[in-house]
């Protein structure tokens, strides 16, 4: 059974962008980088043609996973989603007890996260002890620096 793969709207476009680039432009690229490169001869000691293939192969990896990701879509519309509780598809504030620092970030399946954007997965330690909770609620959090207390602050649709 494939796993669902939950996605925002904006999240399922980045991808089919992505994957139409990758099988249009940069398969063609590195496709003309094989050829040059075979045309150098013996491809056996030709590390440009060797990097040329690892390119390959990376780029047909990530147009499966693409393909794997778009095929288990499930799409939460963030302009639908309940602001009562901590779900996907919000974004959400929260404040550490101890210091009172504040952050906001967006709570995304796994697939759309991006911690230095404030994408967090619902899958990430803090992203899955928020899940359900409403605001004013505290949740502990183990984080590698040890337990964080963080108090939900505001829950908002995504922008």
């Amino acid at each position: 059974m494939d796993r669902e793969v939950i996605l925002t709207e904006e999240g399922y476009n980045k991808l089919e962008d992505e994957i139409e680039h990758l099988t249009t432009k940069t398969r063609r690229e590195v496709a003309e980088r094989i050829k040059t490169a075979r045309e150098f001869g013996d491809i056996s000691e030709n590390s440009e043609y060797d990097d040329a293939k690892n390119e390959q192969a990376r780029v047909e990896t990530r147009i499966i996973q693409i393909e794997h990701q778009l095929r288990n879509a499930r799409i939460i519309d963030t302009h639908d989603v309940p602001t009562d509780v901590v779900s996907i598809g919000v974004k959400v504030t929260v404040r550490t007890t101890a210091d009172k620092k504040t952050m906001s970030f967006s709570v995304v399946g796994s697939a759309e996260a991006d911690p230095p954007s404030n994408r967090l997965s619902n899958e990430s330690p803090i992203g899955k002890a928020l899940m359900g909770r409403k605001k004013g609620d505290k949740v502990t959090v183990v984080s590698p620096r040890g337990q964080v207390e963080y108090q939900v602050v505001k829950i908002e649709a995504e922008d």
